[in-house]
């Protein structure tokens, strides 16, 4: 398992400078509804060949209530703010948010009274946002130009956060495929009503191939083989334990974006990111 969770913190890390990359030909609508409708049609598939022959999946009122609220945070509202927030900042400010995330897992998990939070984890959530402050709110004194990328971001942990949290109770009771899949074809078909103008009226025949290659990318690995990881991850492992697998992430993001983007990497965004990191740390110790 923890072989497979560093593996998606790899993909995760580079699906941000392959999004970047993609949003130079197409908008943040067009290209996110391709990769849902494609990881979706991944997701139904694989779960219409694991059904043959097996028993039917069933699901209460209330696996149907935890399934709407799973599509409408992880696979609807994070989505619309995980692809506005990096068209509107670096791929490298974008991760660095994300890397909030196992604390705000943390905090979440509490809230919703599934996990005790000691004074480690208060304390690992201050120095955590204190490094997010370096990279967004510093940042923005310093530049403005993409506050509202980094902001937008910061909506995304929230959705990823909740996300991953109240998942719990269904995959209890099915498989991190069924969850995943069902939750994100859902998801998909708010998302498409959503960017249905986009859609429309994008010029699909002139997309490149490398786009098209890219797309692939972001779609089969960063979304379908790493959400079934991830809550195969939580199912295992539990939402807190997961969530710091994450660490990692900002790093490879860091790493490529600045060889294939150019972006820039100083001082402010490797202390905030080790701020981030060692307050995520303390929180598991």
């Amino acid at each position: 398992m923890d072989g497979w969770l560093l593996l998606i913190t790899f993909l995760w890390g580079s699906n941000y400078s392959v999004v970047k990359f993609v949003l130079r030909e197409l908008s943040p609508p067009s290209f996110n509804a391709l990769r849902l409708v494609l990881a979706s049609l991944v997701f139904l598939t694989m779960i219409w060949l694991r059904a043959r022959g097996a028993a039917q999946i069933s699901f209460s009122k209330r696996d149907v209530a935890l399934l709407g609220l799973l599509a409408c945070v992880g696979h609807f509202l994070y989505q619309i703010c995980f692809i506005e927030g990096i068209a509107r900042t670096s791929a490298a400010n974008a991760a660095l948010v994300m890397a909030s995330t196992p604390v705000a897992v943390a905090l979440t998990s509490a809230g919703l009274g599934h996990e005790r939070v000691g004074r480690l984890h208060w304390l690992g959530a201050a120095l955590s946002a204190l490094g997010v402050y370096l990279v967004v709110g510093w940042g923005a004194r310093m530049s403005g130009t993409s506050i509202v990328g980094d902001l937008l971001m910061l909506s995304a942990v929230a959705c990823w956060s909740l996300y991953t949290v109240a998942a719990g109770p269904l995959l209890v009771r099915h498989s991190p495929l069924v969850v995943t899949g069902y939750s994100m074809a859902i998801g998909t078909t708010l998302y498409l009503a959503y960017s249905s103008t986009a859609v429309a009226t994008t010029a699909w025949r002139e997309v490149s191939s490398v786009s098209w290659v890219a797309s692939i990318f972001s779609s089969l690995l960063a979304l379908n083989l790493a959400y079934i990881v991830w809550y195969t991850g939580v199912q295992r492992l539990g939402a807190a334990r997961t969530a710091m697998y994450s660490n990692m992430v900002p790093i490879a993001a860091l790493a490529v974006a600045g060889l294939w983007l150019g972006e820039p990497i100083g001082w402010l965004k490797i202390t905030g990111a080790g701020l981030v990191v060692g307050g995520v740390a303390l929180t598991r110790a």
